[in-house]
């Protein structure tokens, strides 16, 4: 039996899978934060209940394992009760998670800079002062950035999502991707070709819907109707957690990270990409199927 690596930060905890008996069908997104989590599992939402409209839920339906907001003996027997396919996330990476050849595992990618700066934006709609010491509202010499690139001076946290972390649950899930029921999948992919995405985790699910419902759930599917509904879709939406539910969305582009950083900042993150991954490990990562665009 593989011993599984433990993860443990301020806010999450590996070992709370300890406590989830997985089952044949059921389907783990496994990411880093503001990979394209929710949007995968919305995808997977409404793939399972064929429903345009679907209540989703996520944080009661498809919970976030490792948070330690709730009592893990509650959401395990909330699982448990579920007659349903089920679904859940983790930002844990695969070497720390229960790896089981009846379930299914969707790993979902980001250019390591645009989940950073997603991830600022994100702390900040959050009312939770421990994000504030990592990611200050004022941020005139680049500490942040220092912090993403070096795990800052309190050692290397996972929540905190450092770029050691971002790289860690990549090589985590590199290391299993030739089983078949590990996929990987990239953001910039999903942003070009939703369509195409949807069809590919049908496939994932061994599930099937006619055309015209295809259709609707694609555009259910779409980053503009999640922020205008952002309610349904944002985790926890509607309950207060977020200052703003639509924020949680902001714009979904990537490459908004050009222009903010220096000419140094660029090169020290270029010299750890470039010790971490080989070439086309690092492409991908960064742009996806593409691949890093010409100079």
């Amino acid at each position: 039996m593989t011993t599984r690596k433990l993860y443990l930060g301020p806010l999450t905890d590996s070992r709370r899978w300890d406590q989830v008996s997985i089952r044949p069908d059921d389907v783990i997104v496994v990411t880093p934060p503001k990979c394209g989590t929710t949007w995968m599992q919305t995808i997977i939402a409404l793939l399972l209940s064929g429903d345009p409209e679907v209540e989703t839920e996520l944080s009661v339906k498809m919970p976030w394992i490792d948070i330690r907001v709730r009592e893990m003996s509650e959401v395990a027997e909330r699982l448990e009760a579920m007659t349903h396919r089920r679904s859940a996330k983790s930002h844990t990476p695969m070497d720390g998670l229960p790896l089981d050849d009846r379930a299914q595992y969707i790993c979902v990618f980001r250019h390591p800079l645009d989940a950073h700066f997603s991830y600022r934006k994100h702390v900040r709609n959050i009312p939770m002062p421990w994000f504030g010491l990592w990611y200050p509202e004022d941020d005139t010499d680049g500490t942040t950035f220092r912090r993403f690139l070096d795990g800052g001076a309190e050692g290397f946290d996972t929540d905190a999502m450092p770029l050691a972390h971002i790289l860690q649950h990549y090589k985590a899930a590199l290391a299993v991707a030739d089983r078949p029921n590990v996929t990987l999948f990239h953001y910039a992919d999903m942003t070009q070709d939703l369509p195409g995405t949807i069809g590919n985790v049908s496939d994932i699910l061994g599930m099937s819907h006619p055309d015209a419902v295809m259709a609707k759930l694609v555009q259910a599917a779409t980053f503009d109707n999640m922020r205008d509904n952002a309610e349904r879709y944002a985790p926890s939406g509607g309950k207060g957690f977020f200052k703003s539910d639509s924020d949680f969305f902001h714009s979904g582009s990537s490459g908004k990270w050009q222009g903010q950083l220096t000419e140094a900042e660029l090169a020290a993150y270029d010299a750890i990409m470039a010790a971490e991954l080989a070439p086309e490990d690092r492409a991908w990562l960064e742009y996806g199927s593409a691949g890093a665009p010409a100079p």
